[in-house]
């Protein structure tokens, strides 16, 4: 598939032979049993590599499989609250909310106005208050609370070890 006449050739050990014919080139690589790869295609003239695709092609599959091994999704819990909510429900909302950021996920805290609570904005701020410092052993406040609409949304995203 390579079309330029010339090629900057690069032997198996990674040293640089010069530029070549492409003929020159392909043959060298038959003699050794390995393949021509263009590496650098915009280059001129292209460079080209006589190496075993079939292990290159291997290696660059493991590598990416230990990449995706090591890389963490974080993903986002949201939990809801109302504003005239009993202490029960509140642990149990909060113990969701421990648990959640002990699983290293991002949480969303959610207060929902209905309503006249609309008016009373600043006891749903007193309540995400009290959540943060519920919480504060185990996560950080990700900015300050924000009123989107009949909802006041803060973000908490879990500590780092």
């Amino acid at each position: 598939m390579i079309r330029s006449p010339k090629v900057r050739l690069i032997d198996e050990e990674g040293n640089q032979v010069g530029v070549v014919d492409l003929k020159l080139a392909v043959d060298r690589a038959i003699e050794k049993g390995l393949d021509l790869v263009e590496v650098s295609p915009d280059a001129k003239p292209p460079v080209c590599r006589i190496m075993d695709y079939g292990k290159y092609r291997y290696e660059q599959e493991k590598k990416k499989k230990v990449a995706r091994k090591k890389q963490t999704v974080v993903h986002i819990k949201e939990i809801r609250f109302h504003l005239r909510i009993e202490e029960h429900d509140y642990q149990v909302k909060l113990k969701h909310i421990k648990e959640f950021l002990e699983k290293k996920d991002k949480v969303r805290v959610a207060i929902l106005f209905r309503g006249r609570e609309l008016a009373h904005k600043e006891k749903g701020s007193e309540l995400l208050n009290k959540i943060a410092a519920d919480v504060a052993a185990l996560g950080e406040i990700d900015g300050i609370p924000k009123l989107m609409g009949k909802t006041l949304v803060l973000s908490i995203n879990p500590k780092k070890a």
